[in-house]
């Protein structure tokens, strides 16, 4: 076995045994049977929207900014009208899967036939 092999095996076993124990934490500290304290599952509630709120936020921002409203990039029209198909799913139907999927299949669908 060289030297890049041994590596790679030790990272994939430090990775997984720290994902374990990032799983197992919560568990750990609280046990099966005991619920959490109200502050805890406050944060399970909110951080997760949150994130991937401020990600969304983040991601248009930065590809707005690599590329302008301009004709040449289809005045961005894909990714507002995608966008736009995801949030309305997700305020309908509240289910993050069935708001991703069709977004991504419409976005796909735009700049593949619509805007290529």
């Amino acid at each position: 076995m060289n030297e890049m092999t041994s590596y790679l095996i030790g990272l994939t076993l430090v990775t997984a045994g720290v994902t374990f124990l990032l799983r197992a934490f919560p568990f750990l500290v609280f046990g099966a049977a005991k619920k959490p304290p109200e502050l805890i599952r406050y944060l399970g509630e909110v951080v997760s929207p949150a994130a991937i709120a401020m990600l969304a936020v983040y991601c248009y921002w930065a590809y707005f900014k690599a590329r302008p409203f301009s004709a040449a990039y289809g005045w961005n029209l894909p990714e507002i009208i995608s966008g736009l198909l995801v949030i309305g799913l997700h305020l309908w139907k509240r289910n993050a899967l069935l708001s991703i999927i069709p977004g991504v299949i419409l976005y796909m669908f735009l700049v593949q036939k619509v805007f290529p």
